[in-house]
């Protein structure tokens, strides 16, 4: 009997071991069309939610406890404590400043889309269909497990991470995903993070199936008190790469001028485009190449010049643009951005495009120069990471989800043949909330 694939789902729990979130990918795709749904899972400890009941959010003073006392002495015969309940949010945020410069309740952060949903007791118009993970979730963690889900706009921003300085700490700029899961009496109540559980999600494109058509590009230089000009014609092999391809570019001059080229220069440049509170665009090289090919006066050149963009030749490169970075995995270039609606630019957070530059340096000034836009992507994978809905009759013997990395293991059922794996887990060393409770 040959080894069966076993599923791989992600988990995190809460520094108290109470609360528990599963989830099966950490890669949400937009396909432009529509962007995969977030559903998971959350275990809590029923003797958690028990021990809560009646509980402040926080450590009450003296004066708070006496006068907490005081009421719920009046009131404890005719308004009955509400029950806790289990809340899960879905939060995009912009941050655009370093966590240690937030002081004096100025936060440097924009949350672009705050969406919450109550796991427990469920509300019956929040109520989805489960996907096949979740059921199969629901049967091996018993019936303390609740479910959850989200639907990600598809007018946000996918996950971009702004790249640090090497003297920078803390938690990096850019557009992230979390989600937070915790236990109180209402959404409004403060939160710890000793009985919460926060992870990170990216949102990602991939390359489109049908690239656009091969970018080119030309233009002719007049000079000052010549009639003849310089004409230049600049043009790509394709004009969707993936990260990792060279790119080449074929450069064609035709010098009727009588001016000398003495050096071509071509460079691949990021700009990225922060759309805050107003748009500002910033540009970066991520690959150049300088030549010293000259084309003298009436004459021709042609040459194809090969650049290959990567992050390994750019990581000094203090405000970079990364793909959304997880702590225990590295990153590459950021991804272009494809937006198909461009209205609302508040929450569009970072678009990411590349050009490349032609340019020419000219004897005695006039430098002539064009500029070819291009996309960086990944390709798309052969599995798509979709959802798929339980079927109305069972399989004798279901399938393997393919929104789920897959790797080997031994089992005897299928249905249990999970791979529990844990979100990497920041630790501050020395840190001790005092105010959290310890339950």
């Amino acid at each position: 009997m040959g080894d069966k694939a076993g599923t791989r789902v992600f988990k995190k729990s809460s520094p108290n071991c109470k609360v528990t979130v599963y989830l099966g990918k950490r890669d949400f795709v937009d396909h432009l069309d529509q962007v995969d749904p977030v559903d998971g899972v959350i275990l809590v400890d029923p003797d958690y939610l028990k021990d809560r009941k009646g509980r402040t959010a926080s450590s009450p003073s003296l004066c708070n406890l006496l006068l907490f006392l005081l009421f719920s002495l009046t009131l404890s015969a005719t308004l009955p404590l509400p029950p806790p309940a289990v809340f899960v949010t879905l939060t995009c945020a912009f941050r655009y400043g370093r966590e240690d410069l937030d002081v004096l309740g100025l936060s440097f952060r924009k949350d672009l889309y705050i969406s919450t949903f109550q796991a427990f007791p469920p509300v019956p118009e929040e109520r989805k269909p489960n996907s096949r993970l979740q059921e199969r979730l629901l049967k091996k963690l018993g019936q303390h497990a609740h479910t959850f889900y989200f639907t990600i706009p598809q007018n946000l921003p996918c996950s971009v991470t702004l790249q640090p300085g090497p003297e920078d700490t803390g938690k990096a700029c850019g557009v992230d995903f979390e989600i937070r899961a915790f236990c109180a009496k209402s959404i409004e109540e403060k939160i710890h993070k000793r009985n919460s559980v926060r992870l990170v999600i990216r949102k990602v494109q991939y390359a489109p199936e049908k690239p656009g058509p091969q970018p080119m590009v030309e233009t002719t230089r007049s000079f000052l008190m010549s009639d003849r000009s310089l004409h230049l014609e600049a043009s790509l092999d394709k004009e969707l790469y993936y990260h990792g391809e060279p790119i080449s570019v074929n450069v064609h001059v035709t010098n009727n001028s009588t001016k000398t080229v003495k050096r071509v220069k071509i460079s691949v440049r990021q700009y990225a485009d922060i759309c805050l509170f107003s748009t500002a665009q910033y540009k970066c090289p991520v690959a150049q190449v300088e030549a010293e090919d000259q084309v003298s006066a009436s004459s021709t050149f042609c040459k194809v010049y090969t650049l290959t963009p990567t992050l390994d030749k750019n990581r000094e490169k203090r405000g970079l643009a990364l793909d959304g970075k997880l702590k225990h995995e590295d990153t590459n270039l950021a991804s272009s951005t494809i937006v198909k609606d461009v209205t609302n630019k508040e929450v569009l957070g970072i678009l990411v495009s590349y050009r490349v530059k032609v340019k020419l340096v000219v004897s005695r000034g006039g430098d002539v120069s064009v500029e070819l836009p291009f996309v960086l992507m990944h390709p798309k994978p052969l599995e798509p990471p979709v959802s798929r809905p339980q079927s109305a009759v069972p399989d004798l013997d279901p399938p393997i989800d393919t929104n789920l990395i897959e790797f080997d293991t031994n089992s005897t059922s299928q249905d249990d043949d999970f791979v529990f794996e844990d979100f990497a887990r920041l630790r501050l060393k020395g840190m001790v909330d005092d105010k959290d409770e310890d339950c």
